[in-house]
């Protein structure tokens, strides 16, 4: 049964965001021929405030707030976020109804004269938003000049081309949606650069009342990426992670298994800790708190209370 009116996405401004919730609006009408889907488009704190880092200003949680009010207020029936935006617990009453079908999950480097990371010459100056992809970078190339880099995609590119930057990190998954695959120099694996919780997923939040939206959009539900985000995030949820923590988690599924690998650092890279853990993925929660536990029994607690003051 089909809802006698237009459902209607929230969504923030920027391209790769409207991207992304006219791909879920595209989905859904394919789906349920009839059904009519508008977007609602906003801007959020975190894209007013571009001239400081996120960490220093509440975390990602700034992308999605706005959108939720939305929700709440019923101007919007559902919001899609890219799930390593959305805050590892979510505010009492909303509830992630759907886990779409994952994206390159890795990490890219782009630069219009090195094709890849060992290619830099010390002191090069490397632009990135993302404490988890600077500790890594500093701890595997100390002598590069990590700089902050904030704005949309088509912002930071535009700062390389500007030689501001000698090199850019960025998700591969948003220049591949955006249509930028061939500004790639190299894909970073996992073993470089270990992926964010949920990167490359798009996620779709409802009012967890909102019970009628679940037979629309279960269709777009995909289970093997949903096992995977939900270890990846429990780890993350488990060690408090935010902007304000250098940590990565990534699941992928092999022979049956899920393998999840994660790691916290001290933002310069000097402390690393890392660990992985396998086992069936009918209970992923339970891996992602196994992984946590390995990460504290090797010392993050420490990492953590440095990170928070304590």
């Amino acid at each position: 049964m089909l809802p006698d009116r237009p459902l209607v996405i929230a969504t923030r401004e920027s391209a790769l965001a409207l991207w992304q919730a006219r791909h879920m609006r595209d989905r859904l009408m394919a789906l349920h021929p009839g059904l009519k889907v508008e977007l609602l488009g906003m801007t959020t704190q975190g894209d007013r405030i571009l001239d400081v880092t996120l960490s220093k200003i509440g975390g990602k949680g700034l992308f999605v707030k706005e959108l939720e009010q939305a929700l709440q207020d019923g101007r919007a029936d559902l919001a899609v976020h890219s799930l390593k935006d959305v805050p590892m617990v979510l505010p009492e009453g909303f509830a992630l109804a759907a886990i779409g079908k994952r994206e390159d999950p890795r990490d890219a480097f782009v630069s219009g004269n090195y094709r890849q990371l060992s290619e830099l010459p010390p002191g090069a100056a490397v632009g990135t938003s993302s404490l988890r992809r600077e500790s890594q970078l500093r701890a595997r190339y100390p002598h590069l000049d990590i700089r902050p880099l904030r704005g949309n995609v088509n912002t930071r590119l535009r700062k390389l081309d500007e030689g501001q930057y000698a090199a850019i990190i960025l998700a591969a998954a948003g220049l591949k949606r955006l249509g930028f695959e061939e500004r790639i120099a190299a894909v970073l694996e996992p073993e470089q650069s270990l992926p964010a919780a949920g990167q490359g997923a798009l996620g779709i939040e409802i009012r967890a009342d909102r019970k009628d939206l679940e037979p629309l959009l279960s269709p777009l539900h995909h289970a093997e990426t949903a096992a995977c985000v939900r270890a990846e995030r429990e780890v993350s949820r488990q060690l408090g992670g935010s902007c304000q923590v250098p940590l990565g988690a990534y699941a992928i599924m092999r022979k049956g298994e899920l393998f999840l690998r994660g790691f916290v650092a001290s933002p310069d890279g000097t402390a690393f800790l890392h660990s992985e853990v396998a086992g069936s993925p009918e209970n992923p929660e339970s891996l992602g708190r196994q992984l946590a536990q390995a990460l504290r029994s090797q010392g993050a607690d420490a990492i953590l209370a440095a990170l928070s003051g304590q």
